[in-house]
């Protein structure tokens, strides 16, 4: 498994063309796109609307790309409207999407906050993956280290790991193997790509 996240030679699954690049990958490293019943560009983080997908890889620059240079219009291969806050509002569901995600793992008993449950399962090594708020002190996140052969999770908020954990804030967090922790990385992995301003703080610690 790779210093942020998702296996590095994973090559599961779909592939498709991101309409920014033009690099085809999987799917779970890309988001798609609908256009809807307005000709308005949708996101479809979850991949489940119904329509012709449009995909761009899952990073800032490719999706800022795509709106500057009107790429969706080519994609969709007719006329579309693209909302200002397209880009943002693609981060926002993401980050949403792995709120969720952890908050199941939570309630199957496979993911604990707070610094002592999460450097108990880690010297039990209970531990798949470490996440920590990129919002908390650098010294105090320093005095945990990611599972060998781990993951790195370092771009939430704590606030939203407060919403994932049900409390005001969360610092520390930790999930187990198996469950959503696959699902878990690779959604974060995307928001990573696209919450560009936190992406270069959040350094895995292999």
């Amino acid at each position: 498994m790779g210093r942020g996240g998702a296996s590095k030679d994973r090559s599961d699954g779909p592939e498709r063309k991101c309409i920014a690049t033009g690099e085809v990958q999987p799917k779970f490293g890309l988001v798609r796109f609908v256009v809807g019943p307005d000709a308005q560009i949708v996101p479809d983080v979850a991949g489940k609307l119904p329509g012709r997908g449009i995909y761009v890889a899952a990073d800032r620059a490719a999706l800022d790309k795509a709106v500057d240079k009107k790429l969706f219009a080519r994609g969709a291969k007719q006329p579309v409207q693209v909302p200002e806050n397209l880009v943002d509002e693609v981060e926002r569901q993401l980050a949403r999407r792995v709120v969720d995600l952890i908050a199941l793992s939570r309630k199957s008993g496979r993911a604990v906050a707070g610094y002592e449950k999460v450097k108990s399962w880690l010297q039990m090594e209970e531990a798949q993956v470490l996440i920590q708020a990129v919002d908390g002190s650098g010294r105090g996140k320093t005095k945990l280290s990611t599972p060998h052969f781990g993951t790195y999770i370092g771009w939430l908020t704590s606030d939203e790991l407060g919403l994932a954990f049900g409390r005001q804030t969360v610092i520390h967090g930790a999930l187990a193997s198996g469950g959503l922790t696959q699902r878990v990385v690779e959604e974060a992995n995307r928001l990573r790509g696209v919450r560009e301003n936190t992406a270069a703080s959040a350094v895995g610690k292999d």
